[in-house]
């Protein structure tokens, strides 16, 4: 999948943009972005329309980006899977439902809950005809979420209180007739989230579709995890397009950002799934000998796997592998 926005949702965007000015918007934009780094919520962060626009018109790429990124993961590991409903928890301005339907034409029908009004009210006029998804303020840590084929929670654990996330998980599990998906920024703070949310997950019988090729307790988060070339908690990358209006939000000068951000897909026993492989948890080193791997393995361990280039069939190979690739 393409980590740029779709055109539809990229015309809506514009369509918002009429009449306005860019730099007022960067203005919101810094002060969303500050909001959120103090730790406010969503609902107190984003208290009016232009609000909302502004985190979209920053934000809303990223995200995108990241949950394309791991459907298109959900679809290489369960290529069966061919959901028809999704719970968007925490929805946001919408980005996450549209990757979705991005990965699966198949889906029909979206479910969207956020504590915020202008959130949804711009997700709405986003969607225009393109979504069918009907939205519902509400408090994600209330519960008693409809049932979905899929389930997605994209940047939404952050803004729960540590004590009440466990339970928010088990309760988008109770949800997910399917699969799971969580996303979270590729902090070490973010990744911690998704590993707890892991062990709650296991703990209630789900298989770990990705990115974990085991359920294993994680070995970067053992000791021996931190080395040389292995990164110090677990995420990846997704490289996107800025639009001349992205950057100019952002105060950016690059046609390009980097969004890091960590993930977890779990799926009920009888979603069918390809056997698990090896991971590649950093960027492959290119050298003048061959190319070397940092692996997440079947069992659990870490490897470091060097690819001569002498040998040329592997080497080929491995020169295709980016970071965050099974083997």
């Amino acid at each position: 999948m393409e980590p740029g926005l779709p055109s539809a949702l990229k015309a809506g965007i514009d369509r918002e943009l009429e009449g306005r000015r860019r730099a007022d918007l960067a203005a919101r934009t810094a002060a969303t972005t500050a909001a959120y780094r103090a730790g406010r919520t969503s609902a107190a962060a984003i208290r009016s329309e232009d609000d909302a626009l502004a985190y979209a018109l920053a934000r809303l790429p990223a995200t995108y980006a990241a949950a394309a990124t791991v459907f298109a993961e959900a679809r290489r590991t369960a290529p069966g899977f061919a959901p028809a409903t999704l719970l968007d928890a925490g929805s946001g301005p919408g980005g996450g439902s549209w990757a979705a339907k991005a990965a699966w034409p198949s889906l029909e029908r979206i479910a969207w809950l956020d504590a915020s009004a202008p959130f949804l009210a711009l997700a709405g006029r986003l969607a225009g005809g393109a979504l069918d998804a009907t939205p519902t303020r509400g408090d994600l840590t209330a519960g008693g979420f409809p049932h979905a084929d899929l389930v997605l929670a994209s940047y939404a654990l952050a803004e729960i209180a540590p004590d009440r996330q466990q339970a928010l998980v088990l309760d988008l599990w109770a949800a997910a007739d399917g699969v799971l998906a969580l996303v979270e920024p590729g902090t070490p703070a973010g990744s911690a989230r998704i590993l707890a949310a892991r062990d709650v997950l296991i703990g209630a019988g789900a298989a770990i579709l990705a990115p974990c090729p085991h359920h294993a307790p994680c070995p970067l988060a053992a000791p021996a995890g931190r080395r040389p070339g292995v990164p110090g908690w677990c995420h990846f990358a997704v490289r996107l397009p800025r639009s001349r209006d992205h950057r100019l939000a952002k105060g950016a000068d690059a046609p390009f950002e980097d969004e890091k951000f960590a993930y977890l897909l779990a799926a009920r026993p009888d979603v069918a799934a390809r056997p698990r492989s090896a991971r590649v948890l950093a960027r492959p080193r290119a050298g003048k000998p061959g190319i070397d791997l940092e692996l997440c393995t079947g069992t659990g361990a870490l490897d470091h796997r060097h690819v001569p280039r002498r040998d040329r069939p592997a080497h080929a190979a491995a020169r295709r592998l980016n970071w965050g690739d099974a083997l």
